[in-house]
């Protein structure tokens, strides 16, 4: 039952992938994120068959029918990121699921819209080199209604939907954590850290509470540390002084952080 449920979870995650691939195609440019989808190159509009998530990637063997251009491996790798969020979200709150539907469907919803922002900020990231101050704003906003509506209530492993006052400790999580990302933009004069970064920091505090912000940041120093030093070894286009956006570890450590429940450093 758990197998047949997180698979449709999964499955759900795909088909919002490909959605998530849309917005980061499509933000901050003159199109809207309403109508057809269509090859980025030739602009033929993709039949149903050519939408299936990561099915229709691989059937098309990466390129486009039309005029046989490449497809970009964004599209099947989001979609799979978005999956494995979506079905670890289910098995996170499955408990939710038996006991409480009405709390599992809020607390399910409420979250899986947060980390689908995440992964469009970390991609966009990506792509643009930059954090649009837009989506850092949503991002605060929905972070921090959620801390008068989603917590722990005594129970970490099983934070769910819990409307309550925040303390003082969580109205300052947010700020706690962006703190150090300011004064390292501040100091660098934004060569070693992006102010957007910072921005970022203020909704994952919010988001994850201090013990878990804290783990997250700190694991995502560490894959950063080690995907830096791969680029530069194994990559040409990356040197030692080469800008490498940061988002992606990120969202990687406070998805990590709060799907396996990380306190490395019990705060």
């Amino acid at each position: 039952m758990i197998f047949i449920l997180t698979t449709i979870f999964f499955i759900l995650g795909l088909i919002i992938g490909s959605f998530l691939n849309v917005v980061i195609f499509r933000f901050n440019t003159e199109r809207s994120f309403g109508g057809r989808s269509g090859c980025m190159t030739c602009q033929n509009t993709l039949s149903w068959y050519e939408l299936v998530p990561v099915f229709s990637f691989l059937a098309l063997l990466g390129r486009c029918k039309n005029c046989k251009s490449k497809i970009s491996w964004q599209y099947p790798l989001v979609e799979l990121a978005t999956g494995l969020i979506f079905a670890g979200l289910f098995l996170k709150f499955q408990d939710f699921f038996f006991l409480n539907t009405l709390a599992f469907s809020l607390t399910y919803a409420y979250y899986a819209a947060v980390f689908s922002l995440l992964l469009v900020i970390a991609v966009y990231d990506i792509r643009h080199k930059i954090i649009p101050d837009a989506l850092a704003l949503i991002l605060g906003v929905l972070a921090f209604f959620g801390l008068f509506f989603f917590g722990e209530n005594g129970l970490p492993a099983q934070a769910g939907f819990y409307p309550h006052l925040p303390s003082i400790l969580e109205f300052l999580s947010g700020l706690l954590i962006a703190v150090p990302f300011a004064l390292l933009w501040l100091v660098s004069r934004g060569k070693w850290m992006g102010l957007g970064d910072a921005k970022l920091a203020i909704g994952l505090g919010w988001l994850l509470g201090l013990s878990r912000a804290v783990s997250g940041v700190v694991v995502a120093f560490w894959i950063g540390a080690l995907g830096g030093l791969f680029l530069v070894i194994f990559s040409k286009k990356y040197g030692m002084k080469s800008e490498l956006p940061f988002a992606p570890y990120l969202v990687l450590g406070a998805i990590l952080a709060f799907l396996l429940e990380l306190h490395l450093f019990g705060i």
